[in-house]
């Protein structure tokens, strides 16, 4: 992986009155592998074995209720090589090199090289334009994988929206700068919202997010400059990103596996509110094995779900200067989490301490249900929870998933968690 001062340049905004706009991108230039679409089934079979691109779920909620295959059975015309957006689009789209007809629906392995740049380099002038030109609409029967360790989307995000049978594997997002947040006066003591996440899960089943890397880097929130002041006379700093990774609107069957979350706030929503009662005996979700480092909160923040979290690794510090640590695990409305074996080194927090990682983010209702086995804060076990342990489900069969002792967590989490190590 590129370090970040060598990393394609990130959409940033001057701020004026009332317009917000973008300085000029520089060119991006992509890296790796020369991207073209090949339609020798020899060659994509070969490149398939090599780069597990025909890889299925195996762990997880993501392996219930028939599996996730994605693009696995893709024949060769929708087997690709994609080095830029108008190459992804067009793979997205299952569009075949011999006719230019697409299939949406078609089984489709897209091998991702490089870095795309979804701006092409020239910087987003709106709100409006950022959506039209950013958005990476994924459909049904879809495997994305990154090739090698740098592959990369700097100026984009992921929508799984109302699709089923989706794999996501080996790419680092830098979490997008939306030009127009909103100042919400309501929003606590007043608040900035933005709208996109590094990727969104909405509506969707069957979907198996692997081996990704999501961050703020380069653009992190203390480059931001100053906003609106709020009821308490606090001066905000204006909040462009939203979300990492969010999963809501009776999502099911979702595998968030071996994957980087860091430098970021609100982190991963599961669940849109608490007025969405149709999410209750849905969001099937499991968190395993992931890296969760200098993050605020959210990771995850759940409302309704049946949520399994477990052999993850969170690493943080309550006085971060920029992503303080506020909570790890959100125990949100009717929220139904089983927690095992996780391991939380959160400089601040006190050993043992489960209130100090583990909180009701809205105090406003009831705390939803958490029930741990094994987990430890700053080397003690968790202890002292304030959230009722009945969450009414168990571990379904078939499941596939094996738990390490707390004690391999961290080790095992940062040796395999991210992109470049499968």
């Amino acid at each position: 992986m590129k370090a970040e001062n060598d990393a394609p340049a990130v959409s940033r905004r001057r701020w004026s009155t009332p317009l917000i706009s973008a300085v000029a991108l520089a060119a991006l230039t992509a890296t790796g592998v020369a991207a073209a679409h090949t339609a020798s089934a020899s060659t994509d079979a070969a490149a398939a074995a090599a780069d597990n691109s025909t890889g299925t779920a195996t762990a997880g909620w993501a392996t219930q209720s028939g599996g996730t295959t994605g693009g696995s059975a893709a024949a060769a015309a929708q087997i690709y090589t994609v080095s830029t957006r108008a190459q992804l689009l067009a793979a997205v789209a299952g569009t075949d090199p011999a006719t230019g007809k697409t299939n949406k629906k078609a089984p489709k392995i897209i091998k991702w090289v490089g870095s795309i740049d979804m701006s092409e380099g020239k910087a987003y002038t709106s709100h409006d334009d950022q959506a039209a030109r950013a958005e990476i609409k994924l459909n049904p029967n879809t495997t994305i994988i990154g090739v090698g360790a740098n592959a990369y989307l700097p100026n984009g995000w992921f929508m799984i929206r109302k699709v089923d049978n989706v794999i996501i594997r080996n790419i680092k997002i830098t979490n997008p700068c939306d030009l127009a947040p909103k100042w919400d006066s309501g929003d606590g003591a007043g608040n900035y919202n933005s709208e996109w996440d590094g990727m969104t899960v909405d509506g969707s089943t069957h979907v198996w997010i692997d081996h990704m890397w999501f961050t703020d880097a380069p653009y992190t929130d203390d480059m931001e400059p100053l906003g609106n002041t709020d009821a308490n006379g606090v001066r905000k700093h204006i909040q462009c990103h939203d979300g990492a990774l969010d999963i809501k609107n009776a999502s099911d069957y979702v595998t968030v596996s071996n994957s980087i979350v860091e430098q970021h706030d609100k982190t991963t929503l599961v669940g849109q509110s608490d007025s969405n009662t149709s999410d209750e005996g849905h969001q099937t979700i499991s968190f395993l094995g992931n890296l969760y480092r200098n993050l605020g909160q959210r990771a995850p923040r759940v409302r309704f779900g049946k949520v399994h979290v477990a052999n993850n690794y969170f690493v943080g510090s309550k006085t971060d200067p920029t992503y303080p640590h506020l909570y790890s695990i959100g125990t949100g409305l009717m929220s139904k989490i089983i927690s095992q074996n996780n391991v939380f080194d959160i400089t601040g927090a006190a050993a043992g301490s489960c209130t100090a990682v583990v909180k009701n983010p809205n105090s406003d209702n009831p705390e939803g249900n958490f029930a741990d086995t094994g987990s430890l804060v700053n080397g003690a076990a968790l202890a002292g929870c304030t959230a009722p342990t009945a969450v009414g489900w168990s571990l379904p069969s078939g499941y596939g998933y094996t738990l390490l002792p707390a004690a391999q967590v961290k080790a095992s989490v940062l040796a395999n968690a991210g992109t470049g190590k499968i």
